[in-house]
């Protein structure tokens, strides 16, 4: 059995494993290659010269993509008081406090990002085991731990996305949809890349961007040169 399907193998045909490709080539390449019928996400897979084990090589952060990732993620924002009202006035899609930790610690979880306001993460601290395990808990770093609710929630709903090293010293990240223009999905790169860059550890020696590859959900990997961002 062929590990990948005809159309994949038709597309993988346009693109050369062996070249490093300009950001804008690759991007192109990436839209030509994408061999699905649905709107496919345009990924990035960035290694990193930090040692993941490490906790002073950690990278970790947000950035708010200029032009979105063409998702419109759903948010649940814990609050109470005025702080619900706000929440709702900046687009929230749920809100509340008790009542919403009981409804997840009864298996619900039709959201795609939490934002809590600092009074009531002991009362969120609850769900850690839960939401922790889906990547879901509210967390300062991510800004998702936070009294300006209204900054939270709009930036959530313009493109912003977290990133974190995972154990193999690379970050995924997505750069927005195939049906993009290719101008803003390479705005979306440029953004992603100059923040990983601002966040380099101090602690990470020699190179610090290894490789770059871009790919869409189910199209073939296009290797980057790297000498564009250095």
């Amino acid at each position: 059995m062929p590990k990948h399907g005809k159309k994949y193998r038709e597309v993988s045909q346009l693109v050369n494993a062996e070249t490093l490709y300009d950001p804008s080539e690759a991007i192109e390449l990436v839209k030509k290659t994408a061999p699905a019928k649905f709107d496919e996400t345009v990924d990035v897979a960035v290694r990193l010269g930090v040692d993941p084990r490490k906790q002073d090589q950690a990278v970790r952060g947000v950035v708010v993509l200029p032009h979105g990732t063409g998702k419109t993620k759903r948010v649940l924002v814990f609050a109470k008081g005025e702080k619900a009202k706000e929440a709702e006035a900046a687009g929230a899609d749920f809100v509340g406090d008790a009542d919403m930790i009981n409804k997840i610690q009864q298996g619900w979880f039709e959201f795609d990002v939490c934002v809590a306001t600092p009074d009531m993460m002991s009362e969120v601290g609850k769900l850690g085991r839960i939401l922790g395990g889906k990547g879901l808990m509210p967390n300062p770093k991510a800004g998702t731990v936070t009294f300006d609710v209204t900054k939270a929630v709009q930036e959530i709903k313009a493109g912003k996305i977290e990133y974190r090293l995972d154990k193999a010293g690379q970050i995924h990240a997505p750069l927005g949809k195939v049906s993009f223009d290719a101008d803003k999905l390479n705005e979306n790169f440029k953004a992603l890349v100059d923040a990983l860059v601002r966040a380099k550890p101090a602690a990470a020696k020699g190179v610090y961007l290894k490789n770059i590859a871009v790919s869409s959900t189910m199209g073939p990997s296009v290797r980057v040169n790297l000498s564009s961002f250095r």
